[in-house]
C-alpha cells in the first residue's frame, strides 16, 4: 500500500487527509456475497470442476483462490488485476479469499494462461450445475431461452479479432444466452468480430436445450431470437427437441406481398391515431423443410399513410397472434442483461492479446453476473430484485469498516453513518434463512 505525507486542505487548514488508517476497507459488503456463495456451494462447485494446466512445484496461491479472487474483485468494481497490487492486505479481501495476502497482478496474470479449452468446457459445467441447483430451488416450470449477439471492442493486434460492419469497429462477436425470466446468464461463446450473428448457434444451443430435456423433463423451454437466428437448422432443432419459439423474420418481397393483402397502404379513416393489426398466415421459404406459421404485424404510425410490416416465425398451435407478438416483445428485457453485464461486470473488456484468455475472462465476468442475480433475485426484498450493480455496489458492496482483533474473533465494525444499513442487514439475514 502506498502511504502518503498528510494534505492540509485549503478551506479548512485543521483537515488533514492521509491514508494510513491501518486495518480499514471499503469493501464490506462483500461479505455478502462470500456468505450466499457458501449457502449455494458456489466457490466449492467451481472448485470441483477447475482442472488446469498447472505445472508448479511451489506457490503462494492456490488456483481456486486465484479464481475466487479474480471474481470477487469483479463484482467489487476492480475488472484491473492490478488493483490485487493496492487491495494485497486489505482485511475483507483476505478473509473471503482466505489467504494472508491477495495475489499480485502478474500471478492473476498467469493464471489465464493455464487454461485450454478443455478447463473452459469444465467452468461451463460448473456453471451449468450451478443453474440447475436455481433451477430447483425455484420450482421453475418454463425456461425462456433468450439468443443474441454482442460486440466486445477491441483496440491493436489482438488474436481473431476482426472488422464487423454491422457495428463498424474492431472487436469480438460473442453469442450469449439468458434465461428471460430470471436474467441468469445461461451461456456465452467468444466468436471472431467478422462471424455473422447466427455463425455457430446451432452448436450452441443444441448442448443447453438437450440438458434440460434430460435433467428437466417437466420443464418447457421456450426460445427467442431476432431476425438473425432466423436459420432454417435451429427451427428443425427446436421442433426436433420439442422446444417453442419465436424468431423474428427479414422482410422479403413475398412476405411483404402477403402483408399488403391484408392491409393495403389507403388513406387512413383517422389521420390522428396509430394503427395496429396482426395476422397469421402458412409460410414457407425456399430453404425451409415444410410450412410454418408466420405472424404478421402491420402499424400505421399517426399521421401516415404506408404500414410497417414485421414477421414472426413460430411453432406455437395456439394462441392469438397479438399474443405471440407481444411475448416476443418480451425478449427486448434481454438489451438490459447484456448492458448489466457489460457495464456492471465488465464483459466486454477482453483485452490480452490471446483469444483464449479473453475466452476465459469472459467467462469469470458470466460467474461473476450470476453470482450477483442469484442473490438480489433470491435475498433481496421485494421490489429491489431488479437492482443493478452499479447500485447494488453503493448499497450494500461499497461499505467502509473497521477490522478490531480479539482473541477468538475479528469484528468488522461498520461505518455508523452508513445510510442503507438497514437494507444491508436484511440482504444478510435473508442469506442466513435460505435453505437451498
Amino acid at each position: 500500500m502506498v502511504t502518503l505525507t498528510k494534505k492540509t486542505l485549503d478551506f479548512n487548514r485543521k483537515i488533514k487527509l492521509s491514508n494510513d488508517g491501518g486495518s480499514l476497507s471499503s469493501d464490506t459488503g462483500e461479505f455478502l456475497f462470500r456468505e450466499f456463495d457458501e449457502k449455494i456451494n458456489f466457490s466449492k462447485v467451481l472448485e470441483k470442476h477447475l482442472k488446469l494446466n498447472d505445472s508448479r512445484a511451489y506457490y503462494l496461491h492456490s488456483n481456486e483462490n486465484l479464481l475466487r479472487q479474480k471474481i470477487y474483485q469483479l463484482i467489487a468494481g476492480y475488472p484491473e488485476d492490478d488493483a490485487a497490487d493496492q487491495l494485497t492486505d486489505d482485511p475483507v479481501f483476505t478473509q473471503i479469499i482466505g489467504t494472508p495476502a491477495l495475489a499480485s497482478q502478474p500471478t492473476l496474470s498467469r493464471f489465464y494462461t493455464r487454461f485450454d479449452e478443455v478447463s473452459l468446457d469444465q467452468m461451463n459445467l460448473a456453471n451449468q450445475e450451478l443453474l440447475d441447483k436455481i433451477h430447483i430451488f425455484r420450482k421453475s416450470r418454463a425456461l425462456f431461452i433468450d439468443l443474441d449477439s454482442t460486440h466486445s471492442d477491441t483496440y491493436g493486434e489482438q488474436e481473431s479479432s476482426s472488422y464487423n460492419s454491422h457495428y463498424g469497429t474492431m472487436g469480438f462477436h460473442p453469442l450469449v444466452a439468458f434465461d428471460g425470466a430470471t436474467g441468469d446468464f445461461l451461456k456465452a461463446k467468444l466468436r471472431p468480430g467478422n462471424v455473422y450473428t447466427s455463425t455457430g448457434v446451432v452448436e450452441f444451443i443444441q448442448p443447453l436445450i438437450e440438458h434440460y430435456n434430460q435433467t428437466f423433463p417437466e420443464t418447457s423451454l421456450f426460445l427467442r431470437g431476432d431476425s438473425g437466428f432466423a436459420v432454417p437448422a435451429l427451427y428443425d432443432l427446436c421442433e426436433k427437441e420439442s422446444v417453442y419459439f419465436i424468431i423474428r423474420l427479414k422482410s422479403n418481397p413475398q412476405l411483404q406481398s402477403l402483408a399488403k393483402e391484408y392491409h393495403p397502404s389507403n388513406v387512413p379513416s383517422d389521420v390522428s391515431k396509430a394503427e395496429y393489426y396482426f395476422e397469421e398466415t402458412i409460410y414457407q421459404a425456399k430453404s425451409w423443410s415444410k410450412p410454418r406459421r408466420v405472424i404478421i404485424q402491420s402499424v400505421r404510425p399517426a399521421g401516415e399513410l404506408f404500414f410497417t410490416h414485421s414477421f414472426f416465425v413460430t411453432n406455437f398451435k395456439l394462441g392469438f397472434p397479438k399474443e405471440i407478438v407481444r411475448a416476443y416483445q418480451k425478449r427486448g428485457t434481454m438489451e438490459n442483461y447484456i448492458k448489466e453485464a457489460k457495464n456492471g461486470f465488465y464483459f466486454d473488456q477482453m483485452n490480452s492479446h490471446s483469444y483464449l484468455v479473453n475466452e476465459v475472462k469472459m467467462m469469470l465476468t458470466l460467474l461473476a453476473y450470476n453470482l450477483t442475480n442469484w442473490l438480489r433475485t433470491l435475498c433481496f426484498p421485494e421490489g429491489q430484485k431488479t437492482m443493478q450493480m452499479d447500485t447494488i455496489r453503493t448499497r450494500i458492496i461499497k461499505v467502509a469498516s473497521r477490522l478490531v482483533k480479539s482473541g477468538r474473533s475479528l469484528c468488522f465494525k461498520l461505518s455508523s453513518s452508513f445510510v442503507y444499513q438497514k437494507f444491508f442487514w436484511n440482504v444478510l439475514d435473508q442469506i442466513q434463512r435460505l435453505q437451498i
